[in-house]
This record gives C-alpha cells, structure tokens and sequence, in this order.
C-alpha cells in the first residue's frame, strides 16, 4: 500500500509539475516498521528543483487533494537552499499534514527528530541515497527540542483535557485514541533523550511500561488497541494517561535537562 501511494502521488506530481520533485524519501512509521493500515498516515520528506511559486504550490495543492483520503500522504517540501541546511525552526515551507496541503503556515514537522529519523532510518523513493544527502543532526539541537516538546507541548496540552474532565464519572468511555496518544507519545521524546534514537509508538509503550511499571497494563493495552485490538478505554485510563505525561516529562527533566530552564 505504501508503494503503491507514492506512486500515485509521483505520477501525479510529474504529470502536474514536470522535473519539480527531484527527491522523495520516507520516514516516520514507515521505517520504523510501525505502519499499521487504517491508523497510520504515509510521512514524506519530498526534496524539490526550486523554491514553490504561486503556481507550483496551486498544482501541489491539486495534487494532494486528489490524492486517496486514506492513508494520508503527508509531506514536507524542501527547496534546494533548505535541503542544504535542513532547518529545524518549523519556519513556513510547504508541507501536507493528514493530507491537507498548505503552504503559508509555519510546519511543524521541521524538527531536529524529523532529521534524526530520515538520517538514521529514511528510505529512499527517489533522489540520491540518504549517506549523499548531507543531513546534519545537531545532538544538542535533538535533546532541547525534546524537552521543550514535553514541557510546552504534551504537558500544556495533558493540562488542558484534566481540566476539561472535571465532573466526567470514571467508567465513562472515552475516545481510545485520546488515551493512546498520551500514553504512548511522550515515552517516545524520553527515549530519544536517553537513547540518542528515534523509536515507534508501540516500542514507547514497552519502553513506558519499563520505566514506570505503574503505567504497564495501561502501555499495553494502547498498543494492543494501535494493532487492531477492541480496547475499551474509561475516564480513569485517560487521568492515568494524563499523570503519565507529567511523570515522563519531569524524568526527563530530572534526568537530562541539565543546564537548561525547567521553567512551564
């Protein structure tokens, strides 16, 4: 299936925009070997022949909303000045995320872990071989783009669904996919952090149910539910799944935050 998609998407962008996508690789849960059908989007690093005019990124746009609504063919375009510094600033490039396409808003799949994942993990569709690419991983740029993440990010956000749930009985059911998220998303930042590597959300379940055995029946159950499994999930898992961001994120902080504000 993933072959398959970005055949289509290459047909259709050489067809709409001939010699424009010189370069396409794959990460994300492709090449960790993580794609599950029907829960798993196709992420792309997609290198390009010149910066996108007004013209390039009207064709771009046909091209992603002619594109299957599922999977997801998500991208993020590189002109040649970019795929020379590989900037991680999520500055405004155009990119397609859940197969939506823009081209004037910041892109926040421009991170130091984007980097990290084409460097150690992407396949080549087409374009040269990663090892000829030039990919820069900056360590340090990779370890406070985590901890930022945690802090500003998934614990801003956990805040906010506590706070939302106020009042909702316990054995209420709740979206099993809210739950996963939270469970299953930060484990994966702290591996990074301790590691130095990049792994998919079912092995940061292992590794959560590792770290803080508390939270294992929970770990497992969302990667039981990320293969296909009928979990059901209740108001007390999504609190658990809540605490469970606040402990990994301030581990992680504990553990290697060294030097830097742990400031919210």
């Amino acid at each position: 299936m993933i072959s398959e998609l970005t055949r289509t998407y290459l047909d259709a962008v050489d067809r709409a925009l001939p010699g424009y996508v010189r370069g396409l690789y794959l990460v994300g849960s492709a090449v960790l070997d993580a794609w599950q059908p029907g829960v798993s989007d196709v992420d792309t690093v997609i290198l390009t022949s010149r910066p996108a005019g007004t013209n390039d990124c009207a064709a771009l746009a046909d091209v992603h909303a002619g594109m299957p609504d599922s999977p997801h063919f998500d991208g993020v375009y590189l002109d040649p000045a970019s795929a020379r510094s590989w900037p991680d600033d999520q500055r405004v490039v155009p990119h397609a995320v859940n197969g939506t396409f823009t081209a004037d808003r910041p892109c926040g799949e421009l991170t130091p872990v984007l980097w990290l994942t084409l460097h150690r993990y992407g396949v080549p569709v087409r374009g040269p071989a990663i090892a000829d690419l030039g990919v820069r991983v900056d360590p340090e740029a990779v370890r406070r783009y985590n901890l930022d993440n945690l802090r500003t990010y998934w614990q801003s956000s956990a805040a906010t669904v506590r706070a939302a749930m106020t009042g909702l009985p316990a054995d209420e059911t709740v979206d099993a996919g809210l739950v996963s998220w939270y469970a299953l998303g930060p484990a994966r930042l702290h591996h990074t952090l301790a590691h130095g590597d990049v792994i998919s959300k079912a092995a940061a379940g292992l590794y959560l149910a590792t770290l803080f055995p508390g939270y294992a029946d929970l770990a497992h159950r969302a990667i039981r539910w990320r293969t296909g499994a009928p979990e059901r999930f209740t108001a007390a898992d999504l609190s658990a799944a809540l605490d469970s961001v606040d402990q990994v994120a301030d581990d992680a902080w504990r553990r290697f935050g060294t030097g830097l504000s742990t400031s919210r």
